[in-house]
């Protein structure tokens, strides 16, 4: 990369830079040869990053004391068999029970789901169904944004807390012809006496 030469006004104002400034005193100057600073420029035609400039996209460091929510099961990493698990979420295979938590507020289905799983767990069944429904549609002309479906997002948390994560293997969401994203199959463990 070649090197730009001053114009005569750039090198007439670096002159008067460098005699009006005031040298270091000895101790605090380096003993090693100065370099000429580099000054990059970026082409007018690229855009400027504001995603570094604000650090968008980087981690942000949490308190250790922070309170966090169990997340559900991710789909990528199956505890169950891989096998089993690709049949569950292509459909393949059928639910042994179900229940439908639509219309249900959070006190109302907590207890409900808690004693469906116990019982299905208690009873051998491996493979349940729980619908909850995708929450109700958006309402475009509403000025406040509201969250939809508060069951769909608490399910999967309820069942990886006590007492259901004893009884639950996995969770993933249904395929579409069995509620798609209103619908999550929970894969129970063996009992014992199965």
């Amino acid at each position: 990369m070649s090197r730009r030469r001053l114009k005569p006004e750039e090198q007439e104002l670096w002159q008067k830079v460098t005699h009006s400034a005031t040298p270091l005193p000895q101790a605090l100057r380096r003993t090693e040869k100065p370099q000429k600073p580099q000054v990059r420029r970026k082409p007018e035609s690229e855009p400027m990053d504001l995603s570094k400039a604000f650090g968008i996209g980087t981690r942000r460091e949490s308190p250790k004391s922070s309170v966090s929510t169990p997340k559900p099961a991710s789909p990528t990493k199956p505890v169950m068999d891989k096998k089993t698990f690709g049949k569950m979420r292509r459909g393949k295979l059928v639910p042994e029970a179900r229940i439908d938590l639509h219309g249900m507020t959070l006190d109302q289905a907590h207890p409900a789901l808690t004693k469906f799983i116990l019982t299905s767990y208690s009873r051998g069944f491996r493979l349940v169904l729980v619908i909850t429904g995708k929450g109700q549609r958006d309402d475009p002309h509403d000025p406040i944004p509201r969250q939809r479906g508060v069951l769909k997002r608490q399910v999967p948390m309820w069942l990886k807390m006590a007492p259901l994560n004893t009884a639950v293997m996995d969770v993933a969401e249904a395929h579409i012809r069995h509620g798609g994203g209103g619908a999550y199959y929970v894969y129970l463990r063996r009992t014992a006496r199965s």
